[in-house]
């Protein structure tokens, strides 16, 4: 069974109300950089630049400390355990937006 990112965050929407998932962030999925902001998804700590991956409901997104019990969050430390089905479906949500990383020339 295979979920698009826009499912799985569709998902995590309906079990929470009150907080979704940014998807303008499915670039940053998976970089591991620290490049993603507060409320963009995760599939480990390393991805936020709060270092914060909060579970909510079986999605990660990335969350301040301090809020990661908040809106329905389980708390940070959220390591996705289908981190290459959803790094695979946030780069098809990248294509299909038309994101771009940027690429700098030396």
């Amino acid at each position: 069974m295979r979920f698009t990112i826009t499912a799985f965050f569709a998902l995590a929407a309906v079990s929470t109300a009150q907080l979704t998932v940014n998807l303008a962030g499915a670039r940053s999925v998976g970089a591991g950089d620290g490049s993603q902001f507060i409320t963009g998804g995760c599939v480990s700590g390393a991805d936020c630049s709060s270092g914060c991956c909060a579970d909510l409901s079986g999605v990660g997104i990335c969350s301040g400390e301090a809020a990661q019990f908040q809106a329905g969050k389980n708390g940070c430390g959220f390591n996705d355990p289908n981190a290459q089905a959803t790094i695979a479906a946030a780069k098809a949500q990248v294509q299909k937006q038309g994101f771009k990383r940027a690429v700098r020339k030396a």
